[in-house]
C-alpha cells in the first residue's frame, strides 16, 4: 500500500484533559504515549459518548489513542440549544482539539455516526488525516433507512405491527414500541449478551437531545437533520488509505458498506462474523485486529 503518512514530531502522553472549545468543554483522553502517528476516535450516535469505543485501549500498545466525547453528551458540556447542532460544529471540535494536542496528522477512526463526521473532516481538512477507518458506515442515511427498514421484515408481526402504529402516532415511548426497538437492537446493534458496562454507560449517558434533533427517534427512522446526509458522490476523492470494518448482522448492513467500499479507491473492507453494529463489543479481538492489521500496511 502506498505511504501517504509523514513522521509525527509531537510526543503525545497518557491523561485526561477538560478542552476550552469557544467557551464549552470537551472532554478528551489520551491513552498510551510516544511520537508515532496517533489514531483518534469518533464515537457514533449521535451523542452517544466513547465509553464503548473502550476496547480499542488495547490499539494504544502501538501508538497514542485519543478518545473524547463531543460536546453535548457523556463528559463533556451537554447541548440544549439544538440551533448549534450542525456538521461544522462537531468537524470544529474535532480541528481545535488536533491544534490543541499540537499534532500535524493522525489516522481517523469513525464508528457509525462518527464515520459521517470523519467523513466530512476529511472534506474540509485532508491534509491532516493519514489514513481513514469506516467502521459501521453511515454514509448514506436514505440508504442506511432502506436497509434497516429491510430488518424489521425479520421481527415478529407483533413487534412491526407495534412499531407502524407508534410511528403513525409518534408515541415512541409507548412500551409495545420499545419492546420491539429493544428486539431491534438485540438482532443488528448489540448480539452479544449481557450488555458490556461500557455498552451500558454509553446507553445511560447518551444525549436524547442531540440524538433526537439530529437523526430522529429510532434507528431505523430518520426525520432529523442528517435524514438527507449522503457523501457517496464524494468516495471517489478519498486520497489516503481506508478501511471499512461492519459487522455481519450490522445494522450498518454489509450490502451498504461494499458499496461504499466499491466506490473508495484502492479501500480495504472486512466483515466480522456474528457481529452487529458494536463490533468491538460483539468481537472486540476480531475488531481490533483489523484495525491493527490495516494500520500495519500505512508505512508511519
Amino acid at each position: 500500500m502506498k505511504n501517504y503518512a509523514s513522521s509525527q514530531t509531537v510526543r503525545l502522553h497518557s491523561g485526561e484533559t477538560l478542552l476550552d472549545v469557544n467557551g464549552r468543554k470537551l472532554w478528551y483522553e489520551v491513552v498510551g504515549e510516544g511520537d508515532q502517528i496517533p489514531l483518534l476516535l469518533l464515537h457514533g450516535g449521535p451523542g452517544a459518548p466513547s465509553y464503548y469505543l473502550n476496547p480499542l485501549r488495547e490499539l494504544s500498545d502501538e501508538r497514542p489513542v485519543i478518545f473524547f466525547d463531543q460536546l453535548g453528551c457523556g463528559r463533556s458540556e451537554p447541548i440544549t440549544d439544538t440551533s448549534l447542532l450542525t456538521i461544522p460544529f462537531f468537524v470544529d471540535q474535532i480541528e481545535a482539539l488536533r491544534k490543541a494536542l499540537g499534532i500535524e496528522s493522525f489516522y481517523l477512526y469513525g464508528q457509525s455516526w462518527g464515520t459521517m463526521l470523519g467523513m466530512d473532516y476529511y472534506l474540509t481538512y485532508p491534509e491532516h488525516v493519514k489514513a481513514i477507518i469506516f467502521s459501521s458506515a453511515a454514509l448514506s442515511i436514505p440508504l442506511w433507512i432502506r436497509e434497516t427498514r429491510k430488518m424489521l421484515d425479520t421481527l415478529p408481526e407483533e413487534n412491526r405491527e407495534a412499531i407502524r402504529i407508534n410511528e403513525e402516532r409518534g408515541t415512541f415511548d409507548d412500551p409495545d414500541y420499545q419492546k420491539a426497538l429493544d428486539l431491534f437492537y438485540q438482532k443488528y446493534v448489540s448480539r452479544k449478551q449481557p450488555l458490556s458496562q461500557d455498552l451500558v454507560t454509553t446507553f445511560e449517558n447518551i444525549s436524547a437531545v442531540v440524538y433526537n434533533y439530529m437523526f430522529g427517534p429510532s434507528e431505523f427512522n430518520s426525520t432529523g437533520i442528517l435524514a438527507d446526509f449522503d457523501r457517496t458522490p464524494q468516495l471517489k476523492d478519498i486520497k489516503v488509505p481506508v478501511l471499512y470494518i461492519v459487522g455481519q448482522y450490522d445494522e450498518a448492513s454489509p450490502t451498504n458498506v461494499r458499496y461504499y467500499h466499491s466506490l473508495t479507491p484502492g479501500s480495504s473492507y472486512v466483515e466480522i462474523p456474528d457481529a452487529a453494529h458494536v463490533t468491538m463489543h460483539d468481537a472486540p479481538g476480531a475488531d481490533v485486529k483489523a484495525i491493527r492489521d490495516f494500520l500495519k500496511e500505512v508505512k508511519e
